[in-house]
Order: structure tokens, then C-alpha cells, then sequence
């Protein structure tokens, strides 16, 4: 174990979590890494959000089916992929999906990076949009083929353990002890660790389907 994520202390599941790698043609431009390849791990997310829970485990397999349903075999283009969201930027969980999926596409709203030079090479400001006229939660869509995959999330064949339903309400209103609060948390990560770990190619978890854009 890295002294990084000792430190952190992370549960004991976060490194048999799936990885997604991809390459990214800015960084090797600016020669870090060199050569272009960046894996993300859930801890990356996690530390992102600054939580674990299951819509951070959610939109990390639903950015990663998409994208093996779009490249495949081939390794994804980071930069080179649009993101819509159903939902407002402020709905609900939006915009901590909206986050996960920036972090592993590079895909942005109006506040990312504009571009090196006149023709804003590696530009990524733009390529994510909110209130997107989709039916579905997520949809990724490739800037150079125009192929897309539509994404939607369902996690209730993967239910809590049945004493959440009396440690929920105690630790949302912080009535719960010190006993009952480790409790609570230790089964809050069960059910992301089984979302990582036992369903995260399972299609009642991530629905996917093709989406038909022009190029």
C-alpha cells in the first residue's frame, strides 16, 4: 500500500475497482506524461467529489461503459469526446456526475480550458452541456466519428443492507452513536464496493444504447 493512500485511508476495496485509461493527445503535446497515457482509479473520483457513494461509483461506470462502447478495443481519446446531461447543472446529483465525467473525458463546460493558440488546439471548453434535449441520464458522443452512446444509471437491484433503514435516518440527523455511525458507513461502502466490484458490467446497473448523431 502507497504511504498516499495510507494516509487517506481509503477501504480495503478502492484499489480491485476498475480502471479506465485513455489518451490524451494535450498531455503528451505538453509532455506530461510523456507519452499521452492517463489511468484514472476511483480513489481519483472519489478524491475529486471528496466522497465515495454510489452516484461517484455511478457516473465512474457509466463514463467507463460508455466508452467501451464507443472505442472498444481502441484506447479513448481524452479530449475527443462530447458530454450531455439530461439535467440541470443543478438538479439534484448533476453536477457531481457532471464533475466525474469532466475529470475522466476532459470534456467541459464553459469554464474549461480554451485551447493552445489561434486554432485553440486541445480545446475542451464547451464540450459538456447541461439541459441536453436527451432521454436518457448521460450520453457521450465521439467528436470524430459522431458515433454516441446514451446512459442511464439504475441501482436498485443492488439494495442497502436492511439496517440502513434505521441507521439512515439516525446518521442524516446526527443522532447516531459512534458504534452506530461506523456501522452506517462501513455498509454505505458495502453497496458502492458491490457496485465496483460484482456489477460493474452488469446492464441492469448501466443501461446502454446507441445514439445517432451527425458527425
Amino acid at each position: 500500500m502507497s504511504r498516499l493512500h495510507s494516509i487517506m485511508d481509503f477501504p480495503d476495496f478502492f484499489p480491485a475497482a476498475p480502471t479506465i485509461t485513455l489518451r490524451d493527445p494535450l498531455a503528451a503535446f505538453l509532455g506530461a506524461p510523456r507519452e499521452g497515457s492517463i489511468s484514472y482509479t476511483f480513489a481519483d473520483a472519489v478524491k475529486l467529489a471528496g466522497h465515495s457513494c454510489p452516484t461517484v461509483a455511478g457516473a465512474f461506470l457509466m463514463v467507463r461503459r460508455g466508452l467501451i462502447h464507443l472505442y472498444g478495443g481502441e484506447l479513448p481519446e481524452r479530449g475527443g469526446i462530447e458530454v450531455y446531461l439530461r439535467d440541470a447543472r443543478d438538479q439534484g446529483t448533476t453536477g457531481v456526475i457532471a464533475a466525474v465525467a469532466t475529470l475522466l473525458t476532459g470534456a467541459a463546460p464553459e469554464t474549461g480550458f480554451g485551447g493552445i493558440g489561434a486554432g485553440r488546439r486541445f480545446a475542451r471548453r464547451g464540450l459538456l452541456q447541461f439541459d441536453a434535449p436527451i432521454d436518457s441520464m448521460l450520453a457521450l458522443r465521439r467528436r470524430d466519428t459522431g458515433r454516441g452512446a446514451m446512459l442511464d444509471l439504475d441501482i436498485s437491484g443492488i439494495p442497502s443492507d436492511a439496517a440502513m433503514r434505521s441507521l439512515f435516518p439516525r446518521a442524516v440527523a446526527g443522532h447516531a452513536n459512534a458504534d452506530e455511525q461506523t456501522r452506517f458507513a462501513t455498509l454505505w461502502q458495502d453497496r458502492v464496493k458491490r457496485m465496483l466490484l460484482e456489477h460493474a458490467d452488469d446492464p441492469g446497473l448501466i443501461h446502454v444504447r446507441e445514439w445517432l448523431t451527425p458527425a
